[in-house]
C-alpha cells in the first residue's frame, strides 16, 4: 500500500466565525470521510486537526550555523494548514473521490504520496 497525506488548508478566520451548527456539520463530513475510507478498503493511520497558526513557532537558519525562532506560521497567507490525514491506499483515484467529501465551495484538499525512508535512513521523517 502507498501512504498518502491529505492536507487540509483553510481560512482560519472562517472557522473561528463558524457557528456551532456549521462546525458540527464539518465534523460530520469528516466522520463520513473516515467511514467511507474504511468501507472502501483505505486505512487512516494518523492525522489531526491543527491549532490556529497564531500559536505556531517557526525555526529558521540564521545562516551562521545557528537558528532563529519566530512567532507565527512559516508563510503569511489567508489559508493555513488546518489539519491532515495519513491514509494507506492501493487506489489513489478512489481516495481522491472520497476526498471530494471534504471540499466545501471555494476550498481544496491536497493529496500527496509520502516517500518511504531509504535503507540508510535513521528512522526520521523523509
Amino acid at each position: 500500500m502507498t501512504e498518502y497525506v491529505v492536507l487540509l488548508p483553510g481560512d482560519e478566520s472562517v472557522w473561528e466565525a463558524a457557528s456551532e451548527e456549521e462546525r458540527a456539520a464539518t465534523y460530520a463530513r469528516h466522520a463520513e470521510f473516515s467511514r467511507l475510507l474504511e468501507g472502501r478498503g483505505h486505512r487512516i493511520t494518523g492525522g489531526a486537526e491543527l491549532a490556529h497558526s497564531r500559536g505556531a513557532r517557526t525555526v529558521r537558519s540564521d545562516g551562521a550555523g545557528g537558528t532563529v525562532v519566530t512567532d507565527g506560521p512559516y508563510a503569511e497567507a489567508v489559508e493555513q494548514l488546518s489539519g491532515f490525514y495519513l491514509v494507506e491506499s492501493d487506489d489513489l483515484e478512489d481516495l481522491l473521490d472520497v476526498c471530494g467529501l471534504l471540499v466545501a465551495p471555494g476550498e481544496a484538499v491536497e493529496v500527496r504520496a509520502t516517500i518511504a525512508a531509504g535503507p540508510d535512513a535513521t528512522g526520521g521523517a523523509a
